[in-house]
Formats: C-alpha cells, structure tokens, sequence
C-alpha cells in the first residue's frame, strides 16, 4: 500500500493530491493515508501536507530502491526485482543464499556493507550512502565455460553507464574500473554451477561513487579514489545506478542469445587500461613479467612474455599489476 501511494505521488509531483481521493482509490480512511504518509517522511520523503488541497512529493531521499530508480529504468527484468538493505554483511552472500529462489535479474542492494568481498578474498570498504553496493543475480542458460566473460560484460556495462555522464573510465582487466588511474569500480562474479550448467551466476559490483578523500584508508590512496573525488562534485547515484542496469540488459541479452562475447568486448578493448601496457602476471606467487597484447573471444587476456612466448591468461587464476603503480 505505502508503494502505491508513493507511486501516485511520484506521478503527480507538479499538484496535490487529496487525501480523499487517496482514500477513494485505495478504499482506506483518511486516518489511514496518513499513516502511511507518515512512514514515507520517516523514510526520508519530503512531502508536503496542506488542508484543503491533500499531499504532494517535494523531494525524495537518496536510497536506491526499486521505486527510486524505476522512471530511468528501462529493463525488461533485470533489476525489476530489489532487495534493499540499509547495512548487510556482503550483498554478494545475500544474493547467493537466495539465488535457488530467485528470478534473473534480481537485485541485492545495500546502502552499507560491513564485510564487502573483492577478489582473492580482499575486503571491500563500503562506507553508508555514498556507493553502489550491488549483487546482481543472473541464470544463463550456457556452459560453465562460458560465465568468465560475465565478469567483462559488467565492466563494459558500467563504463557505457559513466560515459552516459560523462565519465571517462578505462576497464583494468578483469573486474576492475579506472578513473584517471585510479580503482573506482570493482567486480566480482561468483558462479554456482554442474558439468554442463549453470545453477546462477551472482556478479557483484561495488563502486565508489560519492566517497570523499577521508573515505579512502590511507594504504588506499595511491590505488583508490571515488567518482566524486575525480569530477568534483556529487554524482547521483540513482540515476547512475539504472544507467547501469540499462547497458547491462543492452548487452547480457544479445550475449546469452547468441553466446557471442562481440557486443561487449570491443568496449572492453577499446577502453582497455591493459592491453599495450607492461604488466606483472603473478600465479603461484611467482611473478613475471609480461605485455599485454589482447582479450580473445573467450575473454581470457593474451600476453607475452619477455622471453617470447605467448599465454592466454584466465582471470581466476591471475593478478595483474602493472610495473608502476597501480595499472
């Protein structure tokens, strides 16, 4: 009930609408409107009450539900379904407890995480309101194989969403985002799967949007930094957020359809803060040093190494890093 009657609000922000007209349409007392107008001002909307005239939305709180990004929504199913948290351990955990359940393209958002999980068991710092701290649950139907490049169809979502506004970005093979050459975005796709299928795919995605410098741990700084920090000024999170799911659904469907990794690869080459680059390949804790030539069609990285020989790497079983820095 509290849903619909913020919907009604939210489709008539230019006039009031009287409380009687709520009660008509819901078949509920005025009394009872009200309470739930009083739970949406405690949820952070602004709405405005006059006598005589009824309630109109002023403003809406800066949270990422279903409610909050739909109107620049432009999916069939993907993120049609959110679970939103105020704090959870890790999205990626939740969305997994209940992928069996769930339908594609389901949604964990939180507004904070206080275990957020990054590659190769690293932590994810996931401070209250001022990221997207996001697990997406997905269920193609193709080879296990085949879910690695899952991991760069997301990095090539999320930089066509930056580029909507205006964000320039590189994708750090594989599961990472630049922005001016620093970490912003990072991925991580963990997979449930048998000899020939996959049960679900969860694909996390945590980024850095409105982070201020002190946000950033000092071991960090050299290697992090937020959207905000790089354009100077606040981003909206919500629209960035359905920009996301937008170029996602773009390019998952074309893929799952035609198990054809073209749609999004060349984003990821063209746009690539690796390929080119020298960089470290360390497996087995042993390091070696290479240059990045390409991602192939499986989107595994091509490389050379000093002494001549060619390697497809896999992204599970490698860290790259570059010879300076970060890249």
């Amino acid at each position: 009930m509290k849903k619909s009657i913020l919907k009604i609000l939210k489709n008539n922000k230019d006039k009031f609408i009287s409380g009687e007209k709520l009660s008509e349409e819901f078949d509920m007392t005025r009394s009872g409107i009200w309470k739930y107008i009083k739970m949406l001002k405690e949820e952070g909307y602004d709405i405005e009450s006059v006598p005589n005239k009824g309630y109109r939305i002023v403003s809406s709180p800066d949270i990422l539900t279903l409610e909050e990004i739909e109107e620049n929504l432009n999916t069939s199913f993907i993120g049609r379904k959110i679970y939103y948290y105020d704090s959870i351990n890790s999205t990626n955990d939740r969305a997994k407890e209940m992928a069996f359940e769930e339908n594609e393209g389901t949604l964990v958002i939180a507004e904070e995480q206080t275990k957020g999980k990054g590659r190769l068991g690293r932590s994810w710092i996931s401070p209250k309101g001022k990221g997207i701290w996001m697990s997406m649950i997905l269920k193609p139907e193709l080879g296990p194989i085949n879910a690695g490049s899952i991991t760069l169809l997301a990095a090539a979502a999320v930089h066509s969403a930056l580029k909507n506004l205006d964000i320039n970005s590189e994708i750090k093979w594989p599961n990472d985002l630049l922005i001016e050459g620093k970490k912003a975005v990072g991925i991580l796709t963990e997979m449930s799967a048998e000899l020939n299928r996959i049960n679900y795919i969860v694909i996390g995605i945590g980024i850095n949007v409105n982070l201020n410098e002190e946000d950033i741990p000092e071991d960090l700084k050299a290697r992090a930094t937020s959207i905000k920090i790089t354009q100077n000024k606040k981003v909206d999170r919500k629209k960035l957020l359905s920009n996301i799911l937008n170029e996602f659904e773009k390019l998952y469907i074309p893929f799952v359809r035609e198990e054809s990794t073209a749609h999004f690869l060349s984003i990821c080459r063209e746009n690539s803060a690796t390929i080119g680059r020298k960089v470290k390949i360390i497996k087995n804790k042993e390091e070696k040093g290479a240059k990045a030539l390409d991602i192939n069609e499986k989107g595994e990285l091509v490389v050379q190494y000093e002494d001549g020989k060619i390697e497809n790497v896999f992204s599970g079983e490698v860290s790259v890093r570059g010879n300076k820095g970060y890249i």
